[in-house]
């Protein structure tokens, strides 16, 4: 699976999925990209999975006709985020194409 994961999201996650390609929107030159133009940019290169910490995206964007799966993590604290990857990998191996999931970080 490809995930992007957006500029919020802590970058040590990747670690977390070593067993999928993944990459930050900073490596690909869009930290500036605006959330339904970086949706839009992840589908069109292929990206099946956008992990955010951008709570209020689903208030912000339709995702109705999205192909792309987006999790939202409702942290951005790498602490807490990597007291979770468990939780992380579990909900990334169940998501499907074009779903919305948030995942509650204590």
């Amino acid at each position: 699976m490809r995930i992007l994961l957006d500029q919020g999201t802590p970058v040590p996650l990747r670690r977390a999925r070593n067993d999928h390609v993944v990459a930050t929107a900073y490596e690909l030159g869009w930290s500036t990209v605006t959330n339904g133009d970086l949706i839009r940019l992840a589908e069109l290169e292929g990206y099946e999975l956008l992990i955010t910490t951008d709570t209020n995206l689903r208030y912000q964007q339709n995702l109705q006709s999205r192909s792309i799966a987006i999790l939202v993590l409702t942290t951005t604290s790498w602490p807490r985020i990597r007291a979770v990857t468990g939780e992380i990998r579990a909900a990334v191996d169940v998501i499907q194409a074009g779903a919305y999931g948030e995942l509650p970080i204590p």
